[in-house]
């Protein structure tokens, strides 16, 4: 009898042992990590002030495309339309001192400072003012036609939403090469050193662009194109002359083709007043 009952306490205390560790709660586990992570830095992003004091209207907040485009219009035809207004004021200058020219007159001292202004303005400062100067300048000095403008204003800066819009004014992507004279852009190559022009004023950087259709040589073209619709004595279609501007943009044709999309698409807001 008292072995068995040894027996049975040796079985309980066998069964006690492989049970107890199920028994217990397990301590929890500490498993160390190698925090090697840096410290995280929370940037700012500091908007990029205007180069300008222009109150310009915000065109990304205006969701309705027919309204984007009437704002648009709106704000930058009337520069548009006065440059062309200065222009063919200056014109009428050159036509009638060619024309005294042609009949043997001389012209007054006052024609002449006149002239010579304009004649510097269009990069012919060191010509003589005669016939043929007077035709040569007659060639450079005339109207973009507005809707052509218009266009290319839109399509260059994204309807006014792009940073070089917003930022510089600069509304028809015109490049500068003199460290500072406007702003670097992002994208540029290594090598680059051309920066997109800023203005001061939006009137300044559409006088900019008329001037520089007018005097490059790489819109020659576009300038004899449009020589010849006067000759004619027939309007200068905006489409007549976008053929002429291959070098405008490195898309040359497809550019072309755009600006022609555009136009055509957007006729119903350029005789709006």
């Amino acid at each position: 009898m008292q072995v068995k009952l040894i027996k049975l306490l040796v079985a309980l205390v066998t069964v006690w042992a492989l049970i107890y560790p199920f028994l217990q709660e397990p301590e929890p586990q500490f498993t160390p990590v190698e925090n090697d992570a840096e410290e995280i830095e929370i940037v700012k992003v500091v908007p990029e002030k205007p180069l300008h004091s222009v109150k310009l209207p915000n065109f990304s907040a205006i969701k309705d495309i027919q309204a984007k485009k009437k704002a648009f219009f709106d704000f930058i035809k009337p520069h548009v339309e006065a440059e062309n207004k200065l222009i063919l004021e200056q014109r009428a200058t050159l036509d009638i001192a060619l024309m005294m020219l042609q009949f043997g007159e001389t012209l007054t001292r006052k024609q002449v400072e006149k002239v010579a202004v304009i004649f510097s303005k269009y990069d012919l400062k060191n010509e003589k003012i005669n016939e043929a100067s007077l035709k040569k300048a007659l060639r450079r000095v005339d109207i973009i036609p507005k809707e052509l403008a218009l266009m290319q204003a839109a399509n260059e800066s994204a309807w006014g939403t792009s940073r070089f819009a917003r930022i510089g004014l600069n509304f028809f992507g015109q490049w500068c090469y003199t460290k500072g004279c406007g702003m670097i852009p992002k994208r540029r190559a290594d090598e680059a050193e051309h920066e997109v022009r800023a203005f001061k004023s939006v009137r300044a950087a559409v006088k900019s662009y008329f001037r520089n259709i007018n005097t490059h040589e790489a819109y020659k073209e576009l300038r004899g194109v449009r020589a010849g619709l006067r000759a004619e004595k027939v309007p200068i279609e905006a489409t007549a002359l976008t053929a002429g501007l291959l070098s405008y943009s490195e898309r040359g044709e497809d550019y072309v083709s755009e600006l022609n999309d555009m136009i055509r698409h957007n006729r119903a807001y350029f005789d709006e007043e």
